[in-house]
Formats: C-alpha cells, structure tokens, sequence
C-alpha cells in the first residue's frame, strides 16, 4: 500500500498506482446498479459534461465500463473505487452515499478539468493509473456552517456551496437562517418577517467598533420554494441541512417584525428595527404563551420545507439557544410571574424550559433538537444534542451526560478568525488560525472515555458572515482551510502532532487547481492578492496562541 496520489481527503488505503490503467473517452459506458441512481445522474450531469464525455448505458461486463454497485458487505458512507486496463472503472459502495464519494474521487483523479463545468480540451482522453482506493469516513457528522442571516447569500450561492462541500466529501449544511440582523425564511402564516424582518436599513462595516458604515440597505430571503430546492439539491448530493432557527436570544428581527414577541413590559419593542450592528443583542424573546405558540406556527412550517427523510441527519432542527443576556428577563414581571408559575430557580432554568418545550414539541413529531452548548445551562432535555462552540467543555460535559454532541470549538474552527498575522489579512478577527492549525484540529478530546466519545457525532467548521459582504469573501476565509478540515472529518489521522502537514502541503498544490476550476477565490499560500485585502476597515485581532479548552 502506497500514498503516492494527490487525493483529499486521504483515503484510507490506496494499492497501486501502476503504469497501465483505464482511459476515459467516448467508447466509456456507464452501468449503474441498483440503489445508485443519485451518483449515476450526477456523474452525467456534472462529469460528463465537463470532459465531454456522454457515458452512454452499456452493458455491465463491458471492459470499457465505468460500473457502480451497491455493495452492503462495507460501511454505508465507504467505497471500493477500482481502476483495471482490462475491465475499466468499478466504484462499489456501502449505500448510495458511499458509491457518491466515490464518484467524488475518481473526480480527482481525472484531473483539475474534471471540476469545469464545460469541456476546455474537446476530445482529450483522461487515463487514469491501475489502482485500488478503499475508503471510509472517520465521523458520520461532517459539518460546514454557513450563517446566512448576517450577510444574505443568494440561492445560487448556497447551491454553489452544497457542490464545494460535496467535492470535500462533506455531509451536513447547518443554514443558520435566523438572527438579530437578519431572518432569511419564508413563512407563511407570518409574512412580516420576510417582509420587515429580511432588510436591514445599514451594515456595520468591520467589527463593531469600527466608526464605519455601509449606508446601502441590505437584505433577502429564501422562498418557500427556494429552500425546497436547496433541499432537494443537496439530497442529490447526499447532503442533511439542518436549518436553525434561533430562540430565544438572536431574535431582534424577528421582534422588529411582530413587537409582541419581546419583553413588552421592559421595552417598547415598537420601537426596534432589524439590528444594523454586530455583538450579543439584548433584545431576547418573551417566555409567553403568545411567543410559543408563534414559533410553534414556524417550527410547522420549516418542518415541512426539512423533511425526515433517508439522509443522515436530516430530522435535526437548530434552536440555536447561545448567547441569550437573561437582563430583559430579570426585569420583566411577565417572565417573573413564568418562573413562579413553573417553580424555576432562576433565568437560567427559564431558558431551559423554553427550551425543553421545542425539544418536546420536535420530538412528538419525530425530530431532534440541537443547540449551542449554552442549552446546557439549567438542565438540558433527555433527547437533545449539543454543538460545543465554546471550546470544548460544553461538548466533554454533554457526552458525559449521555448527550450527542458536534464538535466546533470557536478557537480551532470559526473560519471567520484571521489567517494569518499580515497587516494585508482583510477584517482581521480572533486568533490566528492558519492551514496548519485547521489540519491538527482534533475533535474528540482526549478525556471521553471510548463510551463516552461514541457520543460524538462528528465535527463542524463554521462561516460566521459578520465581516463577509459576499461570496469572495466567504470564499477567501473558507479556503483553503476547509480541504484541511474536510480532511480531519473524514480522515483517519494520527494525533495532531504526528499529522504529516508537508504531505498534506504537497497535495494542496494539485488541490488548489481543482480550486481554480471551481471559481474558489481562496486565500493564496502567499498571502492576499491586493483585491482581497480590505485596507481601513477595522478588525479585532487576538494575539497569541488560542485557549484549547
């Protein structure tokens, strides 16, 4: 076994390559077998045309076959991809899923054209070495956050994104959908928070004490149908998004939208707008029957938009449940008179129930709740998961409670945090965390026991879009660290310390021209082009090393 191909992420094993192998040209067919559907209509629709290929039906035994099976012998993420001169191409995988991931490789191996989306070489035969590639993933749960609430990403740009993750082999989109400047879901029965609560009238340019302002209004929202064709998009890509709704922090626009959602009795909510500026807002809702009964009408709605369906996570809903200030409530009769009525011992157990009412709510209809690991706080509901942001004791103390937890500890993950230390790094925020740093990640820590580390359900990188106007932006502080996240999420590496960075170095440099064929406006190795630099504009840069706790 030999570790001599350009692949990310490593695979598990890889015998070969030899000299002689398989040429990809016009004569190749494609034999789809049962259960394989998503990756054959894929390989048609995205593979073929970009080397010209039209991958013709033909017959199973054919030598110049690209076959794909279902294989139930292997785990139902992993892979068997074969590449034979004398019987062409086989991808066998556990499910359907593993046959995708497949596909995704032999993507690879054709070469930086394969990524285009129209041939550039018409006629060109891609050969591809005589090799075995076997392959499964390290964690079920491998996530990217994108938070579309602060700046608003179009449609287009989202499915973009369900493309990129599926060239990484990742597997779960969290849509952060809600937030204080911003709610980017249609719902029916409550039009105003479309129609109010997706438009903000300014934008704070930079961190928030920056003096700087984007006067221009800012805003937009998913249809109905918008958010059923992500869905159905990423499903072909063997993809869960899990859509988070924010409650009861995060929740300005909402309150913009509909005043009797706040604490009416502290505040003149009439008075709020959808919030222009970044930080932890005071203005949480109102733990009322009234503002239950609202979301409930919400969670319905997006119910039916997610559905519970063969994809792995796809029965989760985020409440978010981070960064709640309990001021509002500590002055609000109406949710003194809750505490009494429920016998709580303070605010933080009233978060708590408001939380264990959605978890119960999601769970009679078959769902599971999840939230930031602030959930924690005041009890946490028997069947509710956990994503641990705040480093990485949220997650130690869910699992020990028997609580399934996703691993996205801010200091090691939050791919808004700077790249580098250069007075050129645009919107310099947090700590440095370079490509390195990413690739050393290790999501389980070391004290879970075997027992309670199965209760890690994975690991997540997230885009928090505060500083990033568009879709450059995102692209130059995902990239390239999302490939040496990819990597860690799906890879079965050593511990951090023995991780061969200069190997994943070398595959980085095949890496980045797949990139460019993607269009990916990534941070170079060198540092910004002139372009992507955003001179003036204040950050909030930390130095030293990061907590890693």
């Amino acid at each position: 076994m030999t570790s001599t191909t350009e692949l990310i992420p490593a695979p598990r094993a890889i015998e070969g390559p030899l000299r002689c192998g398989f040429v990809f040209d016009e004569r190749t067919t494609l034999w789809a077998g049962p259960g394989t559907g998503t990756p054959e209509r894929w390989l048609r629709s995205v593979l073929g045309p970009a080397l010209d290929l039209p991958l013709p039906p033909g017959p199973e035994d054919s030598p110049q076959a690209l076959r794909l099976r279902v294989d139930d012998t292997l785990e139902p993420e992993a892979y068997r991809l074969t590449v034979s001169a004398t019987w062409g191409v086989e991808i066998r995988g556990g499910g359907p899923a593993g046959v995708f991931w497949g596909a995704q490789t032999l993507r690879q191996l054709l070469g930086p054209e394969a990524f285009r989306r129209a041939p550039v070489r018409p006629g060109m035969r891609y050969g591809i070495p005589h090799q075995t590639v076997e392959d499964a993933p390290r964690f079920r749960w491998r996530g990217l956050l994108l938070d579309v609430a602060r700046h608003f990403m179009p449609k287009d740009g989202v499915l973009r994104y369900l493309d990129l993750m599926a060239a990484h082999k990742l597997n779960v989109l969290h849509l952060h959908l809600t937030d204080d400047q911003g709610w980017r879901i249609e719902i029916k029965r409550h039009p105003k928070l479309t129609e109010t609560g997706s438009w903000r009238s300014r934008t704070k340019l930079g961190h928030r004490a920056s003096p700087l302002w984007d006067e221009r209004p800012h805003g937009g929202f998913y249809t109905q149908d918008d958010i059923r064709e992500i869905v159905a998009y990423a499903a072909q890509r063997h993809i869960s998004v899990v859509p988070e709704i924010d409650v009861p922090g995060h929740s300005q626009a909402a309150i913009a939208a509909y005043p009797e959602l706040g604490n009416t009795d502290v505040i003149d909510t009439t008075a709020l707008s959808v919030w222009d500026t970044w930080g932890i807002n005071p203005n949480v809702l109102a733990p009322t029957d009234t503002t239950l009964r609202f979301y409930e009408g919400v969670f319905e709605e997006v119910l039916e938009l997610f559905p519970a369906d063969a994809a792995a996570f796809s029965g989760f809903v985020h409440i978010g449940g981070d960064e709640c200030p309990k001021d509002q409530w500590q002055r609000s009769a109406t949710a003194q008179a809750r505490i009494k009525e429920l016998g709580l011992a303070g605010e933080d157990e009233l978060q708590a129930w408001f939380v264990g009412h959605f978890d119960r709510w999601l769970a009679a209809r078959g769902r599971r709740l999840i939230g930031w690991d602030e959930i924690l706080e005041g009890g946490l509901a028997p069947g509710a998961a956990v994503s641990s942001w705040r480093g990485y004791a949220g997650g130690i103390a869910a699992a020990r409670a028997g609580h399934d937890v996703v691993m996205c500890p801010e200091q090691q993950v939050y791919l808004d945090h700077r790249q580098a230390a250069g007075e050129d790094e645009p919107v310099p925020i947090g700590y440095v965390r370079t490509l390195e740093d990413v690739y050393r990640f290790e999501p389980v820590p070391p004290q879970l026991t075997a027992e309670e580390a199965g209760h890690v359900l994975g690991t997540q990188a997230n885009v928090w879009t505060e500083v990033m106007e568009d879709h450059a932006r995102v692209d130059y502080q995902t990239f390239p660290r999302l490939a040496a996240f990819a990597e860690v999420a799906w890879s079965a590496l050593p511990a951090p310390a023995e991780r061969d960075f200069a190997d994943f170095e070398r595959r980085m440099t095949a890496h980045y021209a797949r990139l460019d064929a993607l269009g990916v406006a990534y941070r170079p190795p060198g540092g910004p082009k002139p372009w992507q630099r955003r001179p003036g504009i204040l950050g909030r840069p930390i130095d030293g090393a990061p907590p890693n706790r």
